[in-house]
Order: structure tokens, then sequence, then C-alpha cells
């Protein structure tokens, strides 16, 4: 009877339910991205890695899935297992942009996934080449005007994409977005001189203003940025404040455990505290911010409008 008993208990304590009991996480946790390998968000999505594999003992593994402004990685964390292995490092573009530019998304951002923490938002500055007589918003807006053809830009995300739209619209001058699948891939062009502006990370564009092969005119916020203090802000520059801004979320499939969800919560929260953390992701131009799983749905659903507002107002229509 006592062997029986024995054989029972073990049978309950390392049978199927006590795998399913098992610590989480056992295994490599996957961050899709947007963008492409040297890309901002692969930049911070390696910075915040690395910290969160001492933090949870596995190793996190960063996936480039560039294209279709985000909708491709999307997608793949859409339909991945809500396990806690997989998860989308995302930003604005498919979290809040894809579901207004595309009459038929591929997704719906509040019912396909669970949100587990905000990120925080980063630095973006407006460059030029060499080729463009322009040291200044106001002389690169003097120069467009008097070009008998529209000016290019280029732009490796939705943020790029529709705040040049608006700065066109705002001065009435004609820019023509040139599209690459991530910033990486755009730079090229742009030192060239293939294309003639572009509003951009400082990941992308300070090392190449530093080797004085782009010059920069403004940030594109309102304040002056600690990367280039001696820049002026975009307000600075006579130039209205842009009401969208490029952020940064952490979610995972739909129905992705809470159990799960606040793990990863919490481990976030303490890797983005971290000074040294902190410090490695401010020379990327990113302001590390977490939240609540709560508070980053109600702003996405808070994104998701005002993006919408912001396409129409700089006349941009749903592809």
């Amino acid at each position: 009877m006592l062997r029986i008993i024995a054989v029972a208990l073990s049978a309950v304590l390392f049978g199927p339910l006590g795998v399913q009991a098992q610590a989480y996480p056992s295994k490599p946790i996957r961050f899709v991205i947007p963008f492409g390998a040297g890309s901002a968000t692969d930049a911070l999505a390696r910075i915040v890695g690395q910290e969160l594999e001492q933090t949870l003992g596995q190793p996190i593994i960063v996936v480039p899935k560039p294209g279709a402004d985000g909708a491709l990685s999307a997608g793949e964390v859409k339909r991945a297992a809500p396990d806690g292995y997989t998860f989308l490092f995302g930003t604005n573009s498919p979290l809040a942009v894809v579901p207004n530019l595309l009459k038929e998304p591929p997704y719906d951002v509040l019912a396909d996934f669970t949100p587990v923490t905000y990120l925080g938002d980063n630095t973006f500055f407006i460059v030029v080449p060499p080729s463009v007589p322009a040291n200044s918003v106001a002389e690169l807006v003097a120069f467009a005007k008097a070009s008998p053809k529209p000016l290019n830009y280029a732009t490796g995300n939705t943020y790029a994409f529709v705040s040049m739209a608006m700065f066109a619209k705002t001065n009435g001058i004609r820019l023509e977005a040139v599209r690459y699948k991530s910033e990486p891939d755009a730079m090229p062009d742009l030192l060239s001189g293939r294309v003639q502006l572009m509003n951009g990370t400082s990941t992308s564009t300070l090392p190449q203003v530093k080797a004085g092969k782009l010059r920069a005119l403004s940030t594109s916020f309102p304040q002056r940025s600690p990367l280039m203090p001696e820049l002026p802000s975009l307000v600075e520059a006579g130039q209205p404040a842009f009401p969208i801004g490029p952020w940064f979320a952490l979610v995972g499939p739909a129905g992705l455990p809470p159990g799960i969800v606040a793990t990863m919560n919490k481990a976030m929260a303490a890797a983005l505290a971290k000074p040294s953390v902190v410090a490695q992701m401010q020379k990327h131009g990113f302001i590390p911010k977490s939240s609540t799983p709560e508070a980053l749905a109600t702003y996405m659903k808070d994104q998701i409008a005002v993006w919408k507002t912001a396409l129409k107002d700089a006349g941009i229509e749903p592809q």
C-alpha cells in the first residue's frame, strides 16, 4: 500500500503537472524586433537583453524581422505560442501606425497582443549630407522652396516618414519619401546625396555627423538633446512641435499567462532602472521608462488614435 501511495505521489510531483510547474524561464527567450541589424531598436534590445540574461538566467536572442513598417515582426509574435519565449520588442511603427496605415491591418493591436511594459522614448535628428547647402532648418526650408523638384527624404521607420510629411505640409515645401526597411539600409543613399535629408535616430546619424559625413540641423523634438547640446531643438529652429513621437514597448502574444507577464515586467523594470543600462541607452539617445501592463494597454490605445489623426493631417492615405 505504501509503495502504491509513493508511486502515485511521484506521478503528481514529477509527472505532467510537475513539468508544467517548471520555473520560468527554462530556455532562451526571443525578442523579435521590427528593424534590421545595426538599427537603434537592435542596439537597445541587445543592451537590455544582456542585463535580462543575468536576471533571468537564460539567453535573450534578438531576432531582426524588418519589413512592412514592422508588420512582419508583429505578425510573427502574434502567431507565436503564448508561453513567454517570444516577445515583440516593438515600437510605435507596428503598435500604433500599421493599424492606421493599412486599410486591412494583419492584426488587431489591442486584441492580438499582451502588453508587458513600456520601454521608453528615443531621440531623432534632422540631418543632411554635405551636398545640401543648408546649415539650419530655415535654410533647408529655403533650399526646398527654391528647388525645381521635390527633395527626397530617407525613412527607415514610420516616425521619420510621417514627421517629415508633416514638416513638408507645415512649411509649404515638396518632399518625397524614399522608404527603406530600416535606417542602416538608408544610410548609403543619404551619405551619397541620392536622398537629401533624413529625420533619423542618433544611433544611425550621430556617428556620421561626428565623422563629418552628415550635417545635423536640429533635433526633431521640442527640447535639445544632451548628445548634441549645441544643436537647437525643433521649436528653437522655428518649427511647431510634432504631435507624434518614437516610442518602444514590450508585448507578447495574446493569452500570455499573468505570472509570465509579471516576471518579465519586473525584470524589465529593474533593467531599465539600472544605472549602467541607463548610461548605455542614453548613448543611443534613448530615455528608458517602464510601466505597468495596464498603463501600456491604455497608452497603446491612445497612440493608435493619435497616429490616426497625424496621418490624416500629414495627408497620408491608408494603403
